[in-house]
């Protein structure tokens, strides 16, 4: 009975081991996203682009044979949950880093979490000016250009078509991320002389809601009628807002950075979808680049029912990129050697037609912004040269 018992122990002890062993190979990485509520579309498919990229790694023996493990937390787009997250994941989760978290309300709470506990927060989608310290916060990189370089992108095409400093106005999200879209707006007017910059029309509306009657009537009531409306919002929001001003300004010209979700927007538009003008921080998702093609690839291989988008290709890219600084790693993998790996990237082509570069003082890896327009129901390349101002 003794040795009966003995073994049985025994079996336990080596199931316990191996399960142990099976869990150390597991580098478990977060994320904090939105998963429901406005920005849902966002959250689902920025984590279906960072899933689909682990899920090929995965699949090709991991990294050294270890697989790369992604749990994934709903936020609701809310900070206050957002944070809580951030620590479960990190005190609970044991994750060596976080990645693709959405938003900027959400990141204002994040990123000092990040810094506070020493763990990497990998590709936020989002291009606020907290995620971009000068010199960079060591625990945070980003993949994408900044709310302020899409918003510098849309003036600089907008002032050389002819339209004037003061027929341009402003829609925003009445928090961080809609601050951040309009002060790079502003400061790009006052980079090309436009002193007042900030005295143009600028109307908002509250994260989480519709309610963007108010921020309409203060474009309505302008004293000069606004030719181009440069929006930075979600796509809930900002559909409804196109909607409406549509039937007072016929002519204008609405332009939306990348965070409003392009595809949702619109599909939520509908009709009146035409001409909208969304600046990417990504390819074309249709384009015959080379990552972009394994992320259609991919993502039909591993999802099959997904659709394409630029949200996902966006956290196909940052996973592809985190992956390259985890390859970069001799030793044990850690959040520092994550760092220290991501920031040894250097000249790096990923499959996108312009090199990624990190370094100790370059935590941002692209500065491109890619201007689309819905033409005929679909997104095209726009050059800004060629846009038809009426």
């Amino acid at each position: 009975m003794k040795r009966l018992i003995s073994s049985s122990a025994l079996a336990g002890a080596l199931i316990l081991s191996l399960t142990q062993n099976t869990l150390a190979s597991d580098i478990n990485v977060g994320m904090t996203t939105a998963l429901s509520g406005p920005a849902q579309a966002l959250g689902t498919n920025v984590r279906l682009g960072v899933e689909s990229y682990f899920s090929k790694v995965n699949a090709a023996g991991g990294i050294n044979g270890n697989q790369i493990k992604l749990i994934a937390l709903d936020d609701g787009y809310e900070p206050a949950k957002a944070g809580s997250n951030m620590r479960t994941l990190i005190d609970q989760n044991k994750v060596v880093s976080v990645i693709g978290n959405v938003g900027t309300p959400t990141a204002i709470v994040t990123v000092p979490i990040a810094n506070e506990k020493k763990v990497p927060l990998v590709g936020a989608f989002t291009g606020a000016g907290v995620l971009r310290q000068s010199p960079p916060d060591r625990y945070i990189i980003n993949y994408r250009a900044s709310y302020a370089e899409e918003t510098a992108s849309m003036i600089d095409g907008l002032l050389k078509k002819g339209i004037k400093p003061e027929e341009i106005a402003f829609f925003t999200q009445n928090d961080g991320y809609g601050d951040a879209g309009y002060k790079g707006a502003i400061s790009a007017l006052k980079k090309q002389g436009v002193l007042h910059a900030d005295k143009l029309t600028h109307g908002r509306y509250t994260r989480n809601t519709l309610n963007v009657e108010d921020g309409l009537s203060t474009l309505l009531d302008a004293d000069i009628e606004p030719k181009a409306i440069i929006m930075v919002g979600a796509y809930a929001p900002c559909a409804k807002f196109i909607k409406l001003a549509k039937e007072d300004l016929p002519e204008a010209v609405f332009l939306n950075v990348s965070f409003v979700g392009s595809v949702a927007l619109k599909k939520a538009l509908g009709k009146d979808a035409e001409g909208v003008i969304i600046t990417q921080v990504v390819p074309h998702f249709e384009s015959n680049l080379p990552a972009v093609k394994s992320y259609r690839e991919d993502i039909k291989t591993y999802n099959a029912d997904a659709s394409f988008g630029f949200a996902s290709l966006e956290g196909y890219l940052a996973a592809k990129i985190y992956v390259q600084g985890l390859q970069k790693i001799k030793g044990d993998i850690t959040a520092e050697t994550i760092v220290t790996g991501l920031e040894s990237i250097t000249n790096s082509d990923i499959g996108i037609g312009t090199l990624i570069n990190y370094g100790l003082e370059d935590h941002q890896a692209s500065h491109n912004v890619w201007p689309t327009i819905i033409k005929n129901g679909a997104f095209q390349s726009l050059s800004w040269d060629s846009l038809n101002l009426k």
